[in-house]
């Protein structure tokens, strides 16, 4: 079965879609776009081109383009604060849903979202593209392999040289965010974290810091710990203002210790260490170079087209995808309860943060 989608959003993210995710999918018969959306001519028009879509198919409106065209869903490629009323508009036409990270702006959207969407029987999904690297997906599977054992920590370092104006994403995280790096990036880190642990989070605890010699407004720096409901420790560093860039965004430092084998990935390159009771010693150092390399995994698609993939074999009967708007709420309940961690200097319980939200959300 072929899902027929409107893509709404054809310009800056949406413009990748148009150019890289979702061509894979169309050659395959997997997705059909039926139509492109997007307010701004200039990149409704570079949508088009990239799509090979007639004109008569482009529109600047979601709710003609959904008056006119057949479809099963909408891909939501706009900022997550102008959501809302797309969400409304899709449960009014019975149309699943498949969105750019994160679900909403809020955790109080978001869990509106997750509530209403549930109760009109939609299936929504939310892109969280870095869990669904090559390099991330082999380590997964690694990781959760028989032969491994359990896993009992967990960490991962971004560390790079962003500190001048503009390095660093868009300029405006300089001038406006109180927490550009958990707000803009961690939520990608400590995603695809809980997820190698195979855990639910407990508790969270965060310091988050602006140094001297930053251009950033807001705090570029944390320091996060994760805590899972088994005890599992997860360890995790984004820093943002370093002299020099050691991890930077896809080439992310990860070491996932279990029972039997520590795994290390680092710039794309995994290595494995097995454990040996003849080797213990409490001196010397093992380099990254030493440990047995772990070939990738083998597959025609990565990151968003492989997740446009799962959404659209799960609409059509399969599977639900992983990354689902419950999981994404549960992984924004990571990012804000790091964010009221940092403000407040106090762990937070995970269950409790979601809890208030969630009641809140059905009283509105």
């Amino acid at each position: 079965m072929t899902v027929r989608i409107i893509q709404v959003g054809t310009g800056n993210q949406g413009e990748a879609w148009c150019r890289d995710f979702l061509p894979p999918n169309v050659a395959d018969d997997t997705v059909e776009v039926v139509a492109a959306v997007d307010p701004d001519d200039d990149a409704l028009g570079r949508g088009r081109e990239l799509l090979g879509l007639p004109a008569e198919r482009c529109y600047a409106s979601v709710a003609d383009a959904v008056d006119e065209r057949d479809a099963d869903a909408l891909a939501l490629v706009v900022p997550p604060g102008v959501r809302e009323p797309l969400v409304d508009l899709a449960i009014e036409r019975d149309l699943d849903l498949l969105c750019e990270k994160p679900l909403a702006d809020t955790m109080a959207a978001a869990a509106r979202i997750t509530r209403r969407t549930a109760a009109a029987g939609l299936k929504v999904g939310v892109t969280m593209t870095q869990r669904y690297r090559r390099d991330v997906t082999t380590l997964r599977r690694r990781v959760r392999a028989a032969d491994a054992g359990s896993v009992d920590n967990c960490y991962c370092r971004y560390a790079i040289n962003a500190r001048s104006y503009g390095t660093w994403k868009p300029e405006r995280l300089y001038d406006v965010e109180r927490h550009p790096m958990l707000v803009e990036g961690s939520i990608h880190h400590l995603d695809l974290l809980a997820d190698l642990v195979d855990e639910r989070v407990r508790t969270v605890f965060c310091n988050a810091w602006n140094p001297p010699h930053s251009d950033f407004a807001g705090d570029p720096n944390v320091v996060v710990h994760l805590v899972t409901e088994s005890g599992t420790s997860v360890s995790y560093e984004g820093l943002n203002t370093l002299a020099e860039t050691f991890n930077g965004w896809g080439a992310e430092h990860i070491r996932v210790d279990c029972s039997d084998t520590t795994f290390a990935l680092d710039g794309g390159e995994i290595r494995r260490f097995d454990y040996d009771p003849r080797e213990e010693r409490f001196t010397g150092n093992t380099r990254f170079e030493a440990g047995d390399h772990v070939d990738l995994d083998d597959r025609g698609k990565w990151g968003n087209a492989w997740l446009v993939e799962q959404f659209a074999d799960w609409c059509a009967g399969g599977e639900p995808m992983a990354t689902d708007a419950r999981d994404n709420l549960r992984a924004m309940a990571l990012v804000f309860a790091a964010v009221e961690s940092a403000e407040t200097g106090e762990t937070v319980a995970v269950d409790t943060l979601l809890a208030d939200v969630e009641r809140d959300a059905g009283d509105e």
